[in-house]
């Protein structure tokens, strides 16, 4: 392992992210996992077992400090992992003292009931769970689950880009996520994921996340004069080309967020604090020095009132509300979510 990451830092690259990084070691007494009571067959084979003792395995993080150790001593060098598990578990990954990774991958947002209550809480919960050396980081979507405006809609789409990248942590997100990409429709001939090559029909299939980027509205979207891996079947409106220079696309929107992030480094080195639900809008305040930034995103396609401290909206989801002050009670309309620096 050390040569492998070794040949790479001496060529430059600045760091690794690691797949399956929870799942590298079996047990060392090369016990058998134990049957799944709950298994039926139209789950995927591999739940058959229970992974007791594939998975989580103590020596794991025995490997992750030889890795960080590698690492560190190439100076700045960053250790990303995938690790699919509940929030206490994967916290450990952090290692007790920085000696794991820097960054293992937090997938709730893609896992999560959308809902104002359940987001608040497991952002207060993974906050809390957190070791003090630790770095959060929050993943809006990945190639192994169905895209976010498929997951939750087109137009909460735009609420779920607000949220992760208003968040304190390293935002995380898709390619095609910030045009509004959506899943296609795969036919049978045309698979080529090896899971539902494997065990069809029973949504094991990930080729509906992973088609290709969508530049331009063209046959192929741009993306290539040959013929792409998978169909191209969506790409009149959710490219690139259509949505660049329009002021309130969804491609906009993450511009101007992304800008406010740079520009407002109480969203990048803030910390956060209330985190609450007011009926169906999520809320919280990022806060760094004297400048507060309060966040307050409507969760569901319905409108909603709450109250706001005093202050001047700086980014709004929707047309017309940037700039405009505010006070006490706040009106938001259904899938609206603002940002607003407080006096």
């Amino acid at each position: 392992m050390d040569v492998v990451l070794r040949f790479w830092l001496d060529r430059g690259v600045d760091g690794f992210r690691v797949d399956v990084l929870w799942l590298p070691i079996k047990d060392a007494l090369f016990r058998n996992n134990p049957p799944n009571p709950q298994f039926s067959p139209d789950q995927p084979r591999h739940h058959a077992q229970l992974p007791t003792y594939t998975e989580d395995q103590p020596e794991v993080h025995n490997i992750l400090r030889s890795m960080r150790r590698t690492l560190d001593s190439y100076g700045e060098r960053v250790l990303i992992g995938e690790i699919y598990l509940p929030v206490p578990q994967l916290v450990r990954y952090y290692g007790s003292a920085g000696d794991g990774v820097n960054m293992p991958f937090n997938f709730q947002l893609i896992t999560a009931q959308w809902t104002a209550t359940n987001i608040a809480q497991l952002i207060t919960t993974y906050e809390r769970a957190l070791p003090v050396h630790a770095w959060p980081n929050w993943v809006l979507g990945n190639h192994d689950n169905p895209r976010v405006a498929s997951r939750i809609s087109a137009s909460q789409a735009r609420i779920a880009a607000m949220l992760l990248l208003t968040l304190r942590g390293t935002p995380t997100l898709y390619y095609g996520d910030e045009i509004g990409m959506t899943d296609v429709n795969i036919p049978p001939e045309q698979v080529r994921d090896p899971a539902e090559l494997r065990q069809p029909g029973i949504g094991q299939g990930r080729d509906p996340e992973r088609t290709p980027m969508q530049w331009d509205s063209s046959g192929k979207a741009g993306f290539t004069l040959g013929e792409p891996w998978l169909p191209i079947v969506n790409a009149a409106t959710a490219n690139v080309a259509s949505q660049d220079g329009e002021p309130w696309s969804i491609l906009a929107l993450y511009r101007r967020l992304l800008s406010l992030r740079r520009s407002e480094p109480a969203l990048v080195a803030g910390s956060i604090w209330n985190v609450s639900a007011q009926g169906r809008v999520l809320t919280f305040e990022r806060c760094l020095g004297s400048v507060r930034l309060v966040v307050a995103l409507s969760m569901e396609e319905r409108p909603d009132v709450i109250t706001s401290p005093a202050g001047r909206v700086v980014l709004s989801a929707r047309e017309g509300r940037d700039g405009h002050r505010i006070a006490g009670e706040l009106i938001l309309d259904s899938d609206e979510g603002i940002v607003v620096a407080c006096d």
